[in-house]
Parts: structure tokens; C-alpha cells; sequence
């Protein structure tokens, strides 16, 4: 009889198994996926009202959702100044809300540590709210029921683009821990 060698590319699950991640992409692909979608509000939409979600705040969550073990909860401090930086917040804004927002998660997940989709969906609706809530209030501007309605559509789209990004997230996941080759290119 024939021996499967395990590392050879005939067998259909050796070259899966026992495989070795590439260390930069482990820790680069999450924090580059969240600090481009911090910038990426920057782009020009002219509105009346703020529509733009806080999309880097967004591609936090999902990562801390999907992988809950890859960031650790101060990831909220570093990554919150970078979106302070492009948000047009005042400084220290996001470094707070981040901050408390993954101290949330860990709080709410070791209290409740089985997690479902609806579950994390109506975690992250009670964050979002309360950022965008927050995050008003430390703008300086007043708060008036004409501004409360004004966050409506933002919150909206925040709440349906959740699992959109989250879906995203696990995709740059499954990029993240493809195997790669030994010179570095992607098979």
C-alpha cells in the first residue's frame, strides 16, 4: 500500500493540517483592516447629516466578535487615538468610547460566556447606540431632539451594516490564516 505523505500537495488535507501562520499577517491584517476603516470616512460625501457609521469602531467590534481572543482589551486606547486623529472628534473622544466599548464586551461575555448571533447583534446595537450617543455629546454641539433624530439614519446603517462588516472580517480572517508558501506568495 501507498503512504500519504502529510506534506505532500496530493493529499487533501496534509498541506491543511499542522500548518505554520505567517506571524506578520497574524497581527497586521486586523489592525490594518481597522485603522483603513477609520479612514475611510474621510472619503468626500457631502450631507447635511452625519450618515457616515463610524466604520472603524465597526471593524473593531467585528474583529473582537469573530476572533475574541486576537486583540487585547487595550487595543480600544491605540486605535481610538488613530480614529481621533481623521474623525474630527475631539481628542480623546474615540480613545474613551474604544476603550470602554471592549471593557463592555469582555464584561458582557465573561458574564455570559455562550454567545449566538443575536446575541453579539444586540450587544453590539447597545454599544453602537451609546457611542454615537457619546460620541454627540463630546462633539460640543447641543443636544436637541432635531439632533437626536438627526443621528437616526446613522445608527440606522450602523446597526443593518454590522453583519455586512462582521462577514467581511471573517473573510480577512480566512485570508489572515491561509497557508502560505515558503517564498510568500499566496498559492
Amino acid at each position: 500500500m501507498d503512504q500519504i505523505n502529510p506534506h505532500s500537495r496530493s493529499d487533501e488535507y496534509g498541506s491543511r493540517i499542522n500548518r505554520a501562520h505567517s506571524p506578520f499577517l497574524v497581527i497586521a491584517i486586523p489592525i490594518l483592516s481597522i485603522l483603513l476603516s477609520s479612514i475611510l470616512p474621510m472619503l468626500p460625501i457631502a450631507s447635511a447629516v452625519p450618515i457616515m457609521p463610524p466604520l472603524g469602531l465597526l471593524c473593531l467590534l467585528a474583529w473582537r466578535i469573530v476572533r475574541p481572543g486576537l486583540l487585547p482589551v487595550w487595543v480600544g486606547f491605540p486605535l481610538g487615538a488613530f480614529d481621533d486623529l481623521f474623525s474630527g472628534q475631539p481628542f480623546g473622544s474615540a480613545i474613551l468610547l474604544w476603550s470602554i466599548s471592549m471593557i463592555a464586551i469582555e464584561i458582557i461575555e465573561a458574564r455570559f460566556p455562550w454567545r449566538t448571533f443575536v446575541q453579539d447583534w444586540l450587544m453590539i446595537i447597545a454599544i453602537i447606540i451609546s457611542y454615537l450617543l457619546a460620541a454627540a455629546l463630546f462633539s460640543g454641539a447641543p443636544i436637541t431632539v432635531h439632533g437626536l433624530i438627526a443621528l437616526g439614519p446613522q445608527l440606522l446603517l450602523c446597526i443593518l451594516l454590522f453583519p455586512i462588516i462582521a462577514r467581511m472580517i471573517a473573510r480577512l480572517d480566512r485570508l489572515r490564516l491561509r497557508r502560505f508558501k515558503r517564498i510568500g506568495v499566496i498559492p
